[in-house]
């Protein structure tokens, strides 16, 4: 937002302006920098590592390259959840751009992604028990990367195991 417009428009207040503005700081869009988008990803990817106690996950030069291109409206929150999504759902150690565009365009076109879905005459119930035992398959049976992958915490993913008597095999 346009501080100073909005000052001289009277819909901020001017002593509030100067109390905040200590320093300007011009910080360019996603768009004009797009250099920084590789090294951005790398630094996801080894937060999300890090905070979730994953393996590291490299990109290949594709993926990069496929990233670099985006156009990113949602600037560079937009950029982190994808890389933080493709990670998770994907599961792989080195990620292509084939996967982040399953997650681009899933993100982007939520009613194209449901239109072939296998879920057609299923209960909200049955799509979820289904959906956590494809979440259990592909995170092989680990139920922290489960429960993250879902974006539920693990005590949720423990009562809807409860719910839907699945089993899961210990360790």
């Amino acid at each position: 937002a346009d501080l100073r417009k909005m000052v001289s428009e009277r819909t901020f207040r001017e002593d509030l302006f100067y109390r905040i503005n200590l320093i300007t700081v011009k910080l360019p869009s996603l768009r004009e920098r797009r250099e920084d988008i590789p090294l951005l990803a790398r630094h996801f990817a080894d937060r999300q590592a890090e905070v979730n106690g994953l393996p590291r996950t490299d990109f290949s030069a594709d993926a990069l390259n496929f990233l670099s291109r985006l156009p990113y409206p949602g600037n560079i929150r937009e950029l982190k959840n994808l890389v933080e999504r493709t990670i998770l759902v994907s599961g792989k150690p080195v990620l292509d751009a084939a996967d982040f565009d399953a997650q681009y365009l899933r993100h982007d076109e939520p009613a194209k992604a449901a239109e072939g879905s296998s879920f057609a005459g299923m209960t909200l119930d049955e799509i979820e028990r289904q959906t956590i035992l494809q979440a259990l398959e592909q995170h092989k049976g680990n139920l922290s990367q489960v429960a993250v992958s879902l974006g539920i915490s693990r005590a949720a993913l423990y009562r809807r195991l409860e719910k839907y008597n699945i089993q899961v095999p210990c360790a």
